[in-house]
Formats: structure tokens, C-alpha cells, sequence
């Protein structure tokens, strides 16, 4: 029994897994996007997260198994050259969600660092070095991976919700409060669309999957996990867009855009404020890349295994993944060279693709995992229509990012098809 985990635990991956550097990341581009209904925004993506849990839930009970994703979408495709790519999607999602973690990392570390007054050190530079002090832990030891996201955890949340209390305090009187009136949102439109560009921030539920055969009484703690993690994070994100918009003129946020929770502190708790909620930043996004590297290097080597990329994936260097390896290097490739809302419009279309695909799987094979079909059709349909959405919207204000998740996608099904060719011919 000391392999199992009970609801507590299975929750704690969960919300760390949302809660990791997304919010810290793309707040300030969820209010640049959607102004005063930058709530809305926040709680239209967690009701898309909300849905598509129940497919996961499904799925988690009639196949628990530790490959989580890989092994529901193999189940509902088959092994095929479909259900490779998207697979592999999931991987370069993941390489995806590192850089906009280590992008996060390298805008509020100079906040910290008095040096930078005098000398102006590229954010780039802190991104690729954080990048590198977590491979080199992942190298060393996953005991001081499971450590240090353990810890994290409860810090980012404590921070987080006496931030939340002192913020809602901060906010009587304050003029700034009414830039959440309907007369200052955007277009229903461009409401959705910043909902989804910010997607990624609740991409961290599907890693409850990943347990599945591994917690104690799994009919009852599986479901509530899910909805329980879902749920807080819906109510947590919500709360502290409606702080920051009501603390901060929407210049200042746009000012201090991919530092705004720690800039939002700033009214309430002067320099301190500011320091800690930077501290927390940084704490957050650091355990999020060492626990993302963890997964991606993970999930290439259950993807290899299922004969989907080549078997040379599945060996090791230094006692790790080689998968590890290169999904480091692929994320130093990513940050340093696409933008903010690039990578958070790629890794939103990467991971709107993989979960429309795992709700078309539930109601696929809704007899075979006892699911009422309507629902993971409604939540595959909504996918589908976010996901088009989203791309009109970012074609005409962030091509680049839509070009990139495109052409990833692309990518995707090209390497699939030539490696099931190679195969077939081998046979």
C-alpha cells in the first residue's frame, strides 16, 4: 500500500499541475486581451477544463494506467498514424508549456536582482539558465523533483490566497474597480479568444490521469479529484483576475504585463508585497519546469514503447530518458526565440487539439466506459469551437503564434506517417 495515494495527494497533482507558472505567466496577457471581463475569460477556459474533466475521469477509471493521455487516446484510435501524431503533440506541448514557464522565470527574475539597474541582463539569459539548473536536478535525482514540487505547492497557494485576502481588503474604495464594468470589456469574441489564448494555465488537470492506478478507492477519489482540482482553480483564477484588474490601471498592467501578480501586490503591501509575490513566481515556475521536464521525458518514453516514435527513445542516458535530454533542448530552441503570446498561443491549439481528441475518445467509446455520450460530445464540440475561434482571432493579431502551432502540428503528422512507413516496410 505505500505505492497508493489518497485524495488529498492525487488533488495536490493536480492543482499544482494548474497552478504552476500559467496564472504567473498569462495574466497579464488574459487582461491585455480581454480587459474588464478578464474573469470571464478565466472562467469560460476552466469551463472548457470543467467538461472535458469528465471525459478524463471516464477514461482514468476504465484504463487506469500510468501512461495517462497516450494510453485513452490509443485506446480510442488504435495504434495509427492519427494517434501518433497527436501523441506527439502532446509531447511538444509539454516542450510548449517548459518555455512558457522559463518565460515567466526570466521576466519576474530581474525583479529580484538589484544588478539589473546598472546592468540590463536579457530575460532570455535567466530563462535558459533555469532551464538547465532543472535538467541538471532531473540528471541528479527525481527524489529532489518529487521534493521540491511537493513544497511548492503549498508555498505558491499560501502566498497566492494571502494575496487574495489582503487584495479583496485593497479593493474597497478603490477607483480602479470599475474597469470591471461591462463598459470597459471587449467583444464577446475577443472574450472567448483571450479565454483560450490562456488556456494553457489549466492544462495541469490531465496529469491526475497519470495515477490512476495508483489511488486508494479510485471509483470514489478519481471523480473528486478531478472536479474538486478543476473547480478551486476555476474559483482561485477568477478571484485574482478580479484583485489585479481592480488594483492596477490597465496601463500599469500592461506596463508590468508578464510581472503582473507581483506588481499587483504592490498597492497593497508596498516592496514587500512586490518582493514576495516574486519570490512565489519564481518558486512556481521553477518547480513547474523540474516537473514538466519529468513529464515530457516521461511521455516520449511511454510513446516510443508503444512503437508510435523510434525505439531508441525508450533508452537512457545518465540514468534518465534520452527524451529528457532533448526536451530541454527543444524548450531552450522555443523560449528563446518566440515570444510570450506565441507560446501561449501554441501550447493553447496544441492542447485544445489533445483534449477535443480525448472527449471525441469518451464519446466514442462511451458504452465501453460507462459515459453519457451527450457530455463529451458537448465538451468535444466546444473544444472544436474554441479552438477555431482562437485561431481566426490570433491569425489577424499574432500570426506567428498561429503559423507555429500549425506548423507543429504539421510536423506531427509528417514524422508519424514517415516512421509507420519505415516500420511497414521493416516488416
Amino acid at each position: 500500500m505505500s505505492d497508493k495515494i489518497g485524495l488529498k495527494e492525487t488533488m495536490s497533482i493536480g492543482i499544482g499541475g494548474m497552478v504552476g507558472g500559467g496564472i504567473f505567466a498569462v495574466l497579464g496577457l488574459a487582461v491585455s486581451l480581454a480587459k474588464g471581463a478578464t474573469p470571464v475569460a478565466f472562467l469560460f477556459a476552466g469551463l472548457v477544463a470543467f467538461m472535458t474533466s469528465y471525459s478524463y475521469v471516464k477514461l482514468t477509471l476504465a484504463f487506469p494506467d500510468n501512461g495517462g493521455t497516450v494510453k485513452f487516446i490509443n485506446e480510442g484510435f488504435g495504434r495509427t498514424v492519427f494517434s501518433g501524431a497527436i501523441n506527439n503533440l502532446l509531447w511538444i506541448s509539454y516542450i510548449i508549456m517548459l518555455s512558457l514557464y522559463a518565460s515567466a522565470f526570466g521576466s519576474y527574475a530581474p525583479n529580484l536582482l538589484s544588478l539589473t539597474d546598472s546592468v540590463k541582463i536579457d530575460t532570455h539569459i535567466y530563462s535558459s539558465l533555469i532551464i538547465l539548473l532543472a535538467t541538471l536536478i532531473n540528471y541528479y535525482s527525481i527524489k529532489v523533483v518529487s521534493k521540491i514540487e511537493s513544497y511548492s505547492v503549498i508555498i505558491k497557494l499560501l502566498i497566492l490566497l494571502g494575496f487574495i485576502g489582503v487584495g479583496i481588503y485593497g479593493l474597497i474604495d478603490n477607483p480602479n474597480l470599475a474597469q470591471l464594468s461591462m463598459s470597459q470589456w471587449e467583444t464577446p469574441l475577443q472574450i472567448l479568444s483571450a479565454g483560450m489564448v490562456i488556456f494553457v494555465a489549466y492544462e495541469g488537470f490531465e496529469l491526475i490521469a497519470n495515477t490512476g492506478s495508483n489511488i486508494i478507492d479510485p471509483k470514489k477519489n478519481i471523480p473528486r479529484a478531478f472536479y474538486y482540482s478543476v473547480g478551486f482553480v476555476i474559483l482561485l483564477y477568477i478571484v485574482i483576475s478580479i484583485v489585479t484588474v481592480g488594483s492596477l490601471t490597465f496601463d500599469t498592467i500592461k506596463f508590468a504585463e508578464e510581472y503582473v501578480l507581483a506588481q499587483a501586490a504592490k498597492p497593497m503591501l508596498g516592496t514587500i508585497g512586490f518582493t514576495v509575490m516574486t519570490i512565489a513566481a519564481l518558486i512556481s515556475t521553477f518547480s513547474a519546469i523540474n516537473a514538466s521536464l519529468y513529464g515530457g521525458s516521461r511521455v516520449s518514453y511511454v510513446i516510443a514503447e508503444d512503437d508510435e516514435l523510434p525505439h531508441e527513445l525508450t533508452s537512457k542516458l545518465w540514468n534518465q530518458p534520452i527524451g529528457l535530454i532533448i526536451t530541454a533542448v527543444a524548450t531552450l530552441l522555443v523560449v528563446n526565440f518566440l515570444n510570450l503570446e506565441s507560446i501561449s498561443t501554441a501550447g493553447s491549439v496544441g492542447f485544445l487539439i489533445i483534449f477535443a481528441i480525448i472527449n471525441f475518445t469518451g464519446f466514442r467509446i462511451h458504452k465501453k466506459i460507462d459515459a453519457k455520450r451527450a457530455i463529451p460530445l458537448m465538451a468535444f464540440l466546444l473544444c472544436a469551437v474554441s479552438l477555431v475561434v482562437l485561431i481566426i482571432n490570433q491569425y489577424q493579431n499574432n500570426r506567428t503564434g498561429v503559423i507555429v502551432a500549425l506548423s507543429i502540428i504539421a510536423f506531427c503528422f509528417v514524422i508519424e506517417y514517415i516512421y509507420k512507413r519505415k516500420m511497414h516496410h521493416k516488416k
